[in-house]
């Protein structure tokens, strides 16, 4: 049964927030308690999901600020929410919301960057092990009564593939340099502390074609949507396991699941999706292929510190400041 939103219509001069993110204000109180204090009406979302489009209408009605996690914020949406001023991003990236309508209109825009990096590459971590040893196929086999040593794979002297060697990919280097790894990355931005880690740098062919592990931690932009298809994937070495912590569009599906039941792919890890909840294509039941509901930010820690980043932007412009996290069209590069 579909529930709608509780709405109050407050008063023009009201400064209302209306939280559309799944998990701001869930885990931890505190930031909402923060926005009251300081005068915000504060609406939060009651479904523990992304909204529709026509749910952020109904749940935006009147509000100068949105807070935003995975929903999809598109022209005709905003054009329905003639009093809204800014959107804050319970997260880093833009690739659900029109930017370019957003700057149109003067809206200022903000988010959280660094917010979950570290709990994004421990997740990684975790996917990367349960691959790699096959942790979730013997957890299951055991409670079904079969008691079966399956045969894994050690990291140690592995290579790993690292597409987006940004703060996150950054931060999972950290972590194969202390498993004993050799590290390869792939960016368009080459930082210097890589060698801090032992990572090169390395074409996107060299990296696929060396790597036993690949994981992916680039934004989803024209360039990188699609990314890896079926010509890329027939490039990777045989056995090789691939995690996606970052965004769904950057794997095509179709040549995933060729892979996947050719055994070309000796595994699959991943933890986003087009749309949440998904619905899962019917190789998501392999074994081989582990899927988490989108929980790289899901500790009380990172959504606390989120959402405090989120408090902070939006006082900040409603007591006539620069928020301290404002992206412009000039800096959004950064995050997309």
């Amino acid at each position: 049964m579909t529930c709608l939103i509780e709405r109050s219509h407050g008063a023009s001069s009201k400064f209302v927030v209306a939280s559309c993110a799944a998990t701001f204000g869930i885990f931890e109180q505190e930031p909402v308690e923060r926005l009251r204090a300081a005068g915000c009406e504060v609406r939060i979302n009651p479904y523990g999901r992304p909204l529709t489009p026509a749910e952020i209408i109904r749940h935006g009605e009147g509000a100068q600020v949105l807070v935003l996690g995975n929903d999809h914020l598109d022209a005709t949406t905003i054009s329905a929410l003639p009093e809204l001023r800014m959107v804050a991003r319970h997260g880093a990236g833009f690739d659900n919301i029109d930017f370019a309508e957003l700057t149109r209109r003067g809206i200022v825009i903000t988010n959280t960057p660094g917010a979950n990096r570290e709990e994004t590459a421990d997740l990684t971590f975790a996917l990367i092990l349960d691959l790699a040893r096959m942790v979730t196929q013997s957890v299951n086999q055991l409670k079904g009564g079969v008691w079966n040593k399956i045969p894994g794979r050690s990291l140690y002297g592995k290579t790993i593939g690292i597409i987006g060697v940004g703060s996150i990919g950054m931060a999972v280097a950290r972590r194969a340099m202390g498993f004993g790894m050799d590290i390869l990355g792939n960016d368009i931005v080459q930082r210097d502390e890589a060698a801090r880690y032992g990572l090169l740098y390395t074409s996107l062919n060299d990296l696929l074609a060396k790597s036993d592990i690949v994981t992916i931690h680039a934004p989803l932009t024209s360039a990188t949507q699609n990314l890896l298809g079926a010509r890329e994937l027939r490039h990777m070495k045989d056995g090789a396991l691939l995690v996606n912590t970052a965004r769904a569009g950057i794997v095509r599906e179709a040549a995933l699941e060729k892979a996947l039941l050719s055994g070309k792919l000796g595994g699959y890890a991943v933890d986003v999706y087009e749309r949440e909840p998904p619905t899962l294509s019917k190789f998501f039941d392999l074994p081989n292929v582990l899927t988490t509901p989108h929980i790289g930010s899901a500790t009380f820690e990172a959504n606390r510190r989120m959402g405090d980043m989120v408090v902070d932007n939006i006082i900040a412009f409603k007591d006539g400041n620069v928020p301290p996290n404002r992206v412009t069209a000039v800096d959004r590069v950064k995050f997309s």
